[in-house]
């Protein structure tokens, strides 16, 4: 069996969308002057579709979402003709030759993320190959079911933040992830304000249940310094991303502060990026994202060495590539889990373009023994709502 062909495709998303409201969620934009609502910078309207195709006829399907269009030009121009031709078993040889031949001005960021969907794809096509889902080439079941914790309690009004909470507590879930919508240039009004937040939820679901609190990116260390001990009797299960990714040393600072464990790794990549972490003893948690870290082959090693640090891994977004990792893996306790709603910061659009992705159901997803490689199909509902370009 070999690769006979890599096509990468960019879905834009041209149909109805959830408009941009303030103080969504505090982000790395919010310490500069900006006329505009800051997560604008961190939306995503648009995904790459990779498809693989062997010369037996099997198609396997790889995404990235972070800079779709650059992605592609990397897939087209780089990577496709470091694969074509070879065995999709060498897929060791296949990441290392990715991550070598772009080494110089690679490493992170949307190129790692590109390799990253390159090797989904190939991992897809691996279990189709031997009609396996992919999570039995990764050492197989570890968990009966995957428990999910609820991922979309972003900062609107307080009220609406605990119907929400509400609603997916009577469906069975039993942990929640909230943003915060202020960080350090909102002053002291914003610290109330997300004191007050993190209140509301906590009187919807109680303590008899895990509660995760997000900043992503949206603070500093200072900051952080200020709200941690005033967060400390919401007994949080994490609090995620307090700075910029590029800070180790105040993820450090902060994760050897508090009793409150700090988490991160949505933003970091490859094996040796979570090693420099995992050595400082800069995050409790990790999160890093399947499409963003350098693929399954990637995060399979990355798990491995959290197994040896006692870290767990929880991974970032939900979705299938992620689920699978974690379903085969003792060092990952849960996911993160999103329901499909309308399209807003952009996440949503994997279940616009996807089919096979599992509802949650009473706090846990499944994955099927009997569905081979990734699970994935491309879906046709939703074409009319998307600009394609090949």
């Amino acid at each position: 069996m070999k690769i006979k062909s890599v096509r990468a495709r960019v879905f834009e998303w041209k149909g109805k969308t959830v408009p941009p409201q303030g103080n969504f969620c505090s982000n790395a934009m919010d310490l500069l002057y900006a006329p505009q609502e800051t997560m604008s910078t961190f939306r995503f309207h648009s995904w790459t579709v990779v498809e693989i195709e062997t010369d037996d006829g099997i198609v396997g399907l790889g995404n990235v979402a972070l800079a779709p269009a650059i992605a592609k030009a990397i897939i087209d121009q780089y990577l496709a003709p470091l694969v074509i031709g070879q065995d999709p078993w060498d897929y060791e040889y296949l990441w290392q030759r990715m991550y070598r031949a772009t080494h110089a001005w690679g490493r992170k960021g949307v190129t790692m993320a590109a390799i990253s969907a390159v090797d989904l794809a190939i991992w897809d096509i691996l279990g189709k190959s031997v009609n396996k889902p992919v999570f039995k080439l990764l050492g197989g079941r570890t968990k009966e079911k995957i428990p999910c914790y609820y991922s979309k309690l972003y900062r609107t009004d307080l009220k609406e933040m605990q119907a929400e909470a509400q609603k997916f507590l009577d469906q069975g879930f039993t942990a929640f992830k909230m943003r915060f919508g202020y960080g350090p240039a909102h002053l002291q009004k914003g610290v109330a304000e997300n004191l007050k937040s993190v209140e509301a939820v906590r009187e919807v679901i109680g303590y008899d249940n895990d509660l995760m609190l997000e900043c992503y990116m949206g603070w500093n260390v200072e900051y952080a310094k200020r709200m941690l001990p005033k967060l400390e009797k919401f007994q949080p299960r994490w609090l995620e991303e307090p700075v910029i990714a590029d800070d180790i040393d105040g993820y450090a600072e902060l994760n050897q502060l508090t009793s409150i464990p700090i988490s991160g790794g949505e933003h970091e990549f490859s094996l040796y990026g979570f090693k420099q972490l995992l050595d400082r003893k800069a995050v409790s948690v990790v999160q890093y994202d399947t499409n963003r870290v350098g693929g399954i082959t990637a995060a399979h090693k990355i798990n491995a060495l959290c197994e040896a640090y006692s870290v767990p891994v929880i991974p970032h977004a939900g979705q299938m590539h992620n689920y699978h990792l974690t379903m085969s893996t003792l060092a990952s306790p849960m996911s993160e889990y999103f329901p499909m709603h309308d399209v807003e910061v952009g996440n949503e659009l994997f279940y616009y373009i996807f089919d096979g992705e599992p509802v949650a159901e009473n706090g846990f997803v499944q994955l099927d023994d009997n569905k081979p490689g990734l699970g994935l199909t491309l879906k046709t509902e939703y074409l009319k709502d998307f600009n394609i370009v090949e």
